[in-house]
């Protein structure tokens, strides 16, 4: 069977990497149990519009699947082989192909996911019914996440209400923490994607460095980034974009991006593009004039130096929390370089509360990949291929702008780490030549 058509704006994904996923899942259910994992709902706006869809990452992951309506049951034990994987889809006809543009088939399904098993979604409830006989536990898809603040029931929660009542007597289990270890340790499929993800990103950075000037309006930046992702086969944003100049930079979530940015201030941007569902995070700050000044150039290049030191420690091994402290005790040597802390500030300063929180009050890195802020162990030591995002800052209100700098890296086995982000201008000199060139 030939690949299928594109499901989406980007290049077909190889079926094997699905297939890994779900061997990698499976290998980790107790004997006995199957697990449901359900797409993201459709989220009204009001009338008869709606969000763009966005599907549910962990259903992606594990079968490629990228449409709404969509269910994929595991089942390893199942008694008949090919209830061991199935997919569910919402089924397609010539209808829906006019209104809404086409929709998987069984065929394309398994392309697309390795799959072999696809029953239309009106068949769910019975097929469900009888593997539920077989097995003893469901595993139950719930976000646990760290930064989860989830309001929105969701299609994941109407289930696992709905299966709570149908089947009382079964055990139950999460799939999160096996999702949380497997998902944050990508596969070279999935770090080519990010790759690609970083490069798009570059390409909207290099063409807003030769656009901005004083007098452009951050939006306008905003939509600069926005033409070039698209025109390379992102949906767009991988995350709200922060472009914020001057003393909004200060703001660490300012996503209004609504001034107009004025000769001598900085320009901090936030923004990554997405591809394949995959995100990119980057960070870079530049002189709306071009130039920066040399207070400004003394901040960045502190702000680099701690970027360029704690990118070293991400080695296999490392504790995500010791990390955090060793970050702190480098931001804290550049602060008092800089004059911003003095050894008395130090001397005096709070354990739980460190004197450098004064302008540095976000964490250095977090995992990446189908999330912006993606799944991935916390607690126990790093491993290869991890990604990780390093992204120091300090923010000086007083003196009117925000500095921070992020790149995407991945822990390899022996060495430093691969930054995705390598080929991104990031040094004074090369960002200053590139907007006055």
């Amino acid at each position: 069977m030939g690949k299928p058509k594109i499901p989406m704006k980007y290049h077909p994904i190889d079926s094997g990497l699905f297939t890994r996923n779900r061997q990698k899942f499976m290998a980790k259910m107790q004997p006995g149990s199957l697990a449901v994992f359900n797409s993201n709902d459709v989220y009204p706006i009001g009338a008869d519009s709606t969000m763009p869809f966005r599907q549910a990452p962990d259903i992606f992951y594990l079968s490629g699947v990228d449409q709404e309506e969509s269910i994929l049951l595991l089942f390893p034990d199942a008694i008949d082989p090919k209830h061991r994987e199935i997919l569910f889809l919402r089924e397609t006809n010539d209808h829906i192909a006019v209104w809404e543009g086409e929709k998987l088939t069984k065929d394309r399904a398994f392309a697309t996911s390795g799959i072999r098993t696809v029953y239309w979604l009106q068949d769910f409830d019975k097929v469900f019914f009888d593997l539920m006989t077989e097995a003893h536990t469901i595993y139950f898809n719930t976000n646990e996440h760290y930064r989860q603040a989830v309001e929105t029931e969701t299609r994941e929660d109407r289930f696992i209400h709905a299966t709570k009542r149908k089947f009382p007597a079964h055990k139950v289990a999460k799939s999160n923490p096996i999702l949380q270890e497997i998902r944050g340790v990508k596969e070279p499929e999935e770090i080519d994607l990010m790759q690609t993800a970083c490069g798009i990103t570059e390409k909207g950075f290099r063409r807003v460095l030769g656009f901005v000037k004083p007098g452009v309006w951050e939006f306008e930046i905003e939509a600069e980034f926005l033409h070039e992702f698209i025109r390379n086969r992102s949906r767009g944003f991988a995350y709200t974009p922060i472009i914020a100049s001057g003393n909004s930079a200060n703001v660490l979530h300012y996503v209004e991006n609504k001034n107009q940015c004025r000769e001598g201030e900085l320009i901090l941007m936030d923004v990554g593009a997405e591809y394949a569902n995959y995100s990119s995070d980057m960070t870079r700050t530049i002189p709306v004039s071009g130039r920066f000044t040399d207070r400004q150039k003394q901040v960045y290049n502190a702000v680099l130096n701690v970027k360029k030191e704690a990118t070293k420690m991400l080695v296999p091994g490392t504790l995500w929390a010791e990390y955090h402290k060793e970050v702190g005790k480098l931001m804290t040597s550049e602060l008092l370089g800089l004059g911003l802390l003095d050894k008395a500030d130090v001397q005096n300063e709070d354990p739980d509360k460190p004197a450098y929180k004064q302008y540095f009050m976000h964490g250095t890195s977090h995992h990446i990949g189908l999330d912006t802020h993606d799944y991935g162990a916390l607690k126990t030591p790093m491993q290869p291929n991890m990604v990780f995002t390093v992204e120091p800052g300090i923010y000086v209100p007083e003196e009117g702008f925000g500095i921070r700098l992020e790149d995407d890296v991945v822990i390899r086995d022996k060495g430093e780490p691969l930054n995705l982000m390598a080929d991104i201008p990031i040094e004074v000199e090369e960002i200053e030549s590139l907007m006055n060139g």
